[in-house]
């Protein structure tokens, strides 16, 4: 199996892809990329069976209604009161709200915060992975999948205070997941994961896939996989990081899903 994990910025630069290679009892990073432009990273989509993207893959629903009534001057909405508690309803996805549930920490809000150039990025990626024949379902199913590297160490057991900022800090942390792993082999990329912290997220990025790809995950409920197709879903570790040399793919969540392990591509959609 072969998983990759992209760290996604608006512009290819500061954006970041990995490519790790799992056999037996080892896993090795066969790739790791700085500067990566959207035709790399849909090639490499076609190469995988699990690509985790860290990046909001839609809006919240709530905000996409009332952009659309705002902008057709409908004055009508109900609800629209422009306080806190609405605002919110608009600022974070069903997933932000199960983040927050698992890992007591709100994600960036894709429709308030500092992700909308990216998203609009995430937007025409994926749709350029849909041309290329990929099926993209935003719920997570088939290749492509939503993924949160600093929600996923610390669902791991890593504390992430710092990192993203501190190449210190992510040196120290790179040695405690070398400990908990020491079947991960980074080659020679482990000096480029402390000095870019967009390196590093790609790495957890295509190990987090890996969990993604074996269904060590929660799937969005019944009730809130339409919503989540549409907004995205983070599909966060469900397992430890140990879970992911385990080759064989689980259910996920028991909810009649197929394991997030299974390929889907239009031409066998279309059959």
């Amino acid at each position: 199996m072969r998983t990759a994990g992209v760290d996604l910025a608006a512009e290819p630069k500061g954006t970041a892809l990995a490519v790790i290679d799992w056999a037996d009892s080892r896993a090795s990073l066969c790739e790791l990329q700085l500067g990566v432009a959207d035709d790399v990273i849909v090639r490499t989509a076609g190469t995988v069976e699990k690509i985790g993207i860290d990046c909001a893959f839609g809006w919240p629903d709530e905000f996409v209604q009332f952009v659309v009534a705002h902008s057709s001057g409908d004055q009508s909405q109900p609800g629209v009161d422009g306080g806190m508690d609405w605002r919110r309803t608009l600022a974070y996805r069903e997933t932000d709200r199960e983040a927050r549930r698992r890992t007591g920490r709100w994600p960036l809000s894709v429709s308030t915060d500092r992700l909308g150039l990216t998203a609009m990025r995430c937007a025409g990626l994926l749709g350029r992975i849909s041309e290329s024949g990929i099926v993209v379902d935003r719920s997570g199913s088939g290749i492509v999948a939503e993924i949160y590297p600093g929600a996923s160490l610390r669902l791991w057991g890593f504390s992430t205070t710092g990192y993203r900022t501190e190449p210190a800090v992510r040196e120290q942390l790179l040695q405690r997941i070398q400990a908990a792993a020491s079947w991960l082999d980074l080659g020679p990329f482990a000096p480029r994961m402390i000095t870019s912290a967009d390196a590093f997220d790609a790495v957890i990025a295509a190990l987090a896939a890996r969990s993604a790809a074996l269904g060590l995950y929660e799937p969005p409920e019944p009730r809130t996989l339409d919503r989540a197709r549409r907004e995205g879903w983070i599909l966060l570790p469900s397992g430890s990081l140990a879970d992911l040399l385990d080759s064989r793919p689980k259910a996920s969540g028991g909810t009649g899903q197929r394991p997030a392990v299974a390929v889907y591509r239009q031409s066998e959609v279309d059959q």
